[in-house]
């Protein structure tokens, strides 16, 4: 436990020493949520698609 410890603190003095970490996570926040965004777009278009296509008469059915 005092290793885990001992290397946590290790790990966080680091990341205090570089002032320029902030914007790192601030873009991988940014392009997290625009991949999101994305992802929801192609499934509303994919579902407006197929909606359309299964209302389409072929005339094959009765």
């Amino acid at each position: 436990m005092r290793i885990v410890w001992e290397l946590m603190a290790a790990r966080l003095a680091l990341l205090r020493g570089d002032p320029e970490r902030g914007e790192i996570t601030t873009t991988v926040i940014v392009t997290a949520l625009m991949a999101i965004a994305a992802i929801a777009i192609i499934a509303i278009i994919v579902a407006k698609l197929t909606q359309k296509a299964n209302s389409i008469d072929l005339g094959l059915g009765s």
